[in-house]
């Protein structure tokens, strides 16, 4: 298989990255980590005229924490995120869901910022970023903006990302205190993206929840909150019965939930009740 003919381009700064964009009207890809573009370029499933490599924009490389959030710059490497110390101490739910992503291999080239411009209904970073209440710094030719995750996924592989932007940074809320978290799936195979997922935050006072944020994953076109199973929670004490009541409410809501060779629908809607009751359960331990 061989990729459609292409012009390559790699810029050093954001303002070039941001010309090019206009210059080639919404025909142009960007290249983060390729993890996700090659295969679709390979299969000519993306016919891009340029593709705009960010590799050499080290500028985009870090993790810092900032103003009570860990700052991840779009080109840091989900490897990179694994290992950090920072994430690990700090933000712990993203850093376990790297660990589910695909293979070491695959997080040593992949980038972060790749990952939530994708947009894989499938992916952990989409909904961790979701759950977390996320926000996205974009660059654009009128400046800079921030996009919070509960509006930056759109449907399918489409994100607000306008034509001529490019995603330069995550910022990720740090978790307070006595809240604990869990992130639960099933795949084929480890490694493979997730069938279904589901992400549970929850804070707990006095043995009750006083916070709950729940994500699944897999299931429909987008990250999807799940409203009733969190409404549930609230103010009730923390008991294996009470997730197990308010998991049965996790597929209440859900948007054209997928079917496909991997899964039916209903199955999908059978393990989103399952790994929630389970994530509720780990994120109630852990808090």
């Amino acid at each position: 298989m061989k990729p459609p003919p292409f012009e390559y381009e790699a810029p050093t700064t954001i303002q070039e990255v941001v010309a090019l964009l206009q210059q080639h009207d919404g025909e142009a890809k960007i290249l983060a980590g390729g993890q996700s573009l090659m295969p679709l370029l390979n299969m000519r499933f993306a016919r891009p005229t340029a593709l705009i490599d960010l590799g050499r924009m080290t500028d985009l490389d870090y993790i810092r924490e900032e103003n009570g959030a860990i700052a991840i710059g779009a080109m840091t490497t989900k490897r990179s995120v694994e290992r950090s110390d920072l994430v690990k101490s700090r933000q712990p739910l993203l850093h376990a869901s790297t660990t589910w992503i695909a293979h070491p291999q695959i997080r040593n080239r992949g980038t972060v910022g790749g990952s939530m411009a994708q947009a894989d209904p499938a992916a952990e970073y989409p909904a961790v970023a979701v759950a977390l209440d996320a926000e996205f710094v974009i660059a654009g030719p009128d400046g800079q903006r921030s996009v919070a995750a509960s509006d930056f996924f759109i449907t399918y592989l489409t994100t607000a990302l306008k034509e001529n932007e490019v995603l330069t940074e995550i910022r990720v809320p740090v978790l307070p205190e006595r809240t604990g978290w869990s992130i639960q799936e099933v795949a084929r195979r480890h490694g493979d993206f997730a069938m279904v997922g589901a992400v549970a935050i929850l804070g707990l006072a006095g043995g009750s929840c006083e916070s709950a944020r729940v994500v699944l994953f897999g299931v429909g076109a987008t990250p999807q909150r799940a409203t009733s199973v969190e409404q549930a929670l609230i103010g009730q004490a923390a008991s294996e019965a009470l997730f197990a009541t308010a998991a049965e409410k996790a597929a209440e809501g859900l948007e054209d939930t997928i079917s496909d060779v991997h899964a039916s629908a209903e199955y999908r809607r059978h393990l989103a009740q399952v790994l929630t009751r389970r994530a509720l359960a780990e994120a109630a331990e852990r808090a």
